[in-house]
């Protein structure tokens, strides 16, 4: 199983193969289709994530020791947000993912691309991941 840390060092090797932002933002679009879907049970208010602009849902199970994740979002950027957050925190163990450094977010200058509602939505995704993250690894 990869680390937190190998995850977020491939995502910015993926990152810098573009030359401008708006190559990096089809990337990020193109890995917000290919997010493991959320059953359409777990749309619910609970799962939605506060502080975000558009809407996105997040699901949690602890699975053989490890948290893994589902979500989805009605805005095709932001799906594309959580799904690299997902793809870096999924299947991990929760004091992983509690105590994770998230650097590759500034490593591939995601965070000063963003508008300042958008910013404040990624930090209202990474808090509500490690909230489920929290809460399971304590059952």
């Amino acid at each position: 199983m990869e680390t937190i840390k190998e995850i977020q060092e491939e995502i910015i090797e993926d990152f810098e193969i573009f030359d401008d932002w708006m190559q990096k933002y089809e990337f990020l679009i193109d890995l917000g289709k290919e997010l493991p879907q959320i059953e359409e049970q777990y749309k619910i208010e609970d799962n939605l994530i506060k502080g975000c602009q558009s809407r996105v849902w997040l699901h949690a199970e602890e699975k053989n020791g490890s948290i893994v994740y589902s979500a989805d979002s009605d805005a095709i950027m932001t799906k594309g947000i959580i799904a690299i957050l997902l793809r870096v925190l999924s299947n991990q163990k929760s004091e992983d993912i509690i105590n994770a450094d998230l650097s590759f977010i500034d490593e591939i200058g995601l965070k000063e691309q963003l508008s300042a509602t958008r910013a404040n939505g990624l930090v209202s995704m990474i808090k509500k991941i490690k909230l489920f993250a929290l809460a399971l690894g304590k059952r």
